[in-house]
């Protein structure tokens, strides 16, 4: 019987700790298209008090979208506006996940 593979605890998926060039190795993309997705307000990562970049585990999801994306064929700005589409449809989910759990617990 096969034992378990131990694998080292992963960071907060929210938490910036990952470099522009191991975050775009990660999504399989180059450093300089990383940066022109920045450009075009694509993804805004964290800074280091130095101004270094630092991207999160959510950073490197919203790149892996970013690219399905780009391998559909949508140019730039209609990943743009999937992307602000998604990100408003994701709260509303949250306020009526929240709504719906301040419902149950009147009087």
């Amino acid at each position: 019987m096969a034992r378990p593979q131990h694998q080292p605890p992963q960071p907060d998926p929210g938490r910036a700790v990952y470099a522009i060039s191991v975050a775009a190795d990660l999504a399989g993309i180059g450093v300089q298209t990383l940066r022109l997705y920045e450009r075009h307000g694509l993804i805004t990562p964290a800074r280091s008090d130095g101004g270094t970049r630092r991207y999160s585990g959510d950073d490197l999801s919203r790149l892996h979208r970013i690219t399905a994306l780009v391998a559909e064929g949508i140019n730039l700005a209609g990943i743009g506006r999937i992307l602000d589409l998604e990100d408003a449809n994701a709260e509303l989910h949250a306020d009526n996940r929240r709504l719906r759990g301040q419902g149950t617990s009147g009087p």
